[in-house]
């Protein structure tokens, strides 16, 4: 996702709900993947909807204040 100073804090609020729901969708798939490179995949995937979850609740945190 792009960076956008100009987001609402409500459409912040989806983003974060968004990426969690990705994160856990993410970590039952992982669960029924076989194989280093199908739990390597599903951990970079992870990892990346981690990062943005991050970006966004910073995000989110610096409007709040």
């Amino acid at each position: 996702m792009p960076k956008d100073t100009s987001i609402s804090l409500p459409d912040l609020e989806d983003r974060i709900a968004i990426a969690r729901d990705n994160i856990r969708q993410l970590t039952e798939q992982a669960a029924a993947y076989s194989g280093a490179a199908d739990e390597e995949r599903a951990a970079n995937r992870i990892a990346e909807q981690q990062d943005e979850l991050d970006r966004l609740i910073k995000q989110r945190d610096a409007f709040k204040k």
